[in-house]
């Protein structure tokens, strides 16, 4: 059985096809730039030559890509876009037009545009991509199913931060009692609010069996294929993105709390006091809301613990030499996939007919 897993971030996208045939860390594998930063070296290409661009597609991830946009447009130049590519920048395609100024057009009339006009096709997934790269080294593009990471906020209401709406549903999904696989679904029963995971969902070749997931549950998940992670009865697994920073405090599997913030909004020391704080039990989410972080949840306060630190994630040397003595885990002896290996782990479990052939293979 062949999956095809995609953990889509804001640096890079890391992908494996796997293969219950042979040993996992044999899959084919490709660490390459993300979405994001794609669209962004096109559209910032343009703004060089000073050419109008057109953005088509669907909604995906932003930073690199909706700063670049707003350079383009400080520098004079048109921005089109159709009502799926803009919500990229925001959910409310009123705020995309009058705060940063792009013109909104039916698919129709962008295409009516001249030809001098650049179009740039926005998207988190590139299916056809990755199966021409498998093919030119002999890798026939063939699989059962895809898994899929991305960050998603959610389509908050007018009234409510992003920040605010999304630990809010991080709080709902973990109330299920699933914990870290809480957050991954198939692509039908992913949540309407989730707009980014839609997207990708809806990408999707019809029939293809998918599941679709957080990054940074993935990405935890991950780590405990580490058997020195796995091991350990009381952990803190602190995923430090390129851009997103997440921690997640498990005791006996079960989650304990965990906290966001922005990685390059973190100060020295900062992330390892936030640490130290969630695997006590009294961090709190207002100082990290406040510190322009995603929030915290403490469910269950552990007052007298003193967790193992496992770090994964391409800014994992934030904590070198740290007090906290972490351990970088390297499930399958590869970093870079650990939200591939998360995801083959919620594909297993909601997939059931994958399950035996995809547990027995991570299991050894």
């Amino acid at each position: 059985m062949r999956i095809l897993t995609i953990d889509i971030g804001t640096g890079t996208q890391d992908i494996l096809l796997f293969d219950s045939d042979g040993p996992v860390e044999n899959g084919a594998q490709l660490v390459m730039p993300a979405p994001t930063q794609i669209v962004a070296q096109a559209v910032r290409a343009a703004t060089n030559t000073r050419v109008p661009i057109a953005l088509h597609g669907t909604l995906m991830g932003g930073g690199p890509c909706h700063w670049a946009v707003e350079d383009h447009l400080r520098a004079g130049l048109a921005v089109y876009a159709t009502p799926g590519a803009a919500a990229t920048f925001n959910d409310d395609l009123d705020w995309v037009a009058r705060e940063m100024g792009v013109q909104l057009l039916a698919d129709d009339e962008l295409a009516a545009l001249p030809a001098a006009v650049q179009r740039i096709r926005m998207g988190d997934l590139n299916l056809a991509a990755i199966n021409a790269a498998l093919a030119a080294f002999g890798i026939a593009p063939d699989y059962a199913g895809v898994a899929v990471a991305v960050f998603d906020h959610g389509n908050a209401p007018p009234d409510v931060s992003d920040r605010v709406f999304r630990f809010n549903y991080l709080a709902e999904r973990f109330s299920t009692g699933r914990g870290l696989l809480a957050l991954g679904f198939t692509r039908d029963a992913v949540p309407a609010a989730m707009t980014r995971l839609r997207a990708v969902a809806d990408t999707l070749p019809a029939g293809l069996e998918a599941v679709l997931m957080d990054t940074a549950p993935a990405a935890v998940l991950g780590a405990l294929d580490d058997p020195h992670v796995a091991a350990q009865p009381d952990v803190l697994v602190a995923n430090v993105g390129n851009f997103h920073c997440l921690a997640f405090h498990l005791v006996e599997g079960a989650i304990a709390g965990c906290f966001e913030h922005h990685t390059g909004e973190l100060k020295p020391g900062q992330l390892e006091t936030l640490l130290t704080r969630l695997g006590n039990g009294t961090l709190t989410n207002r100082e990290v809301f406040e510190s322009m972080g995603h929030g915290a949840l403490v469910l269950h306060p552990t007052p007298d613990s003193l967790p193992f630190l496992a770090v994964t994630g391409p800014r994992r040397a934030l904590l070198s030499g740290s007090a906290l003595g972490p351990y970088f885990a390297v499930p399958h002896g590869d970093m870079m996939l650990t939200g591939c290996f998360g995801l083959l782990r919620a594909y297993a479990a909601n997939v059931p007919a994958a399950a035996d052939a995809i547990l027995h293979a991570l299991n050894g």
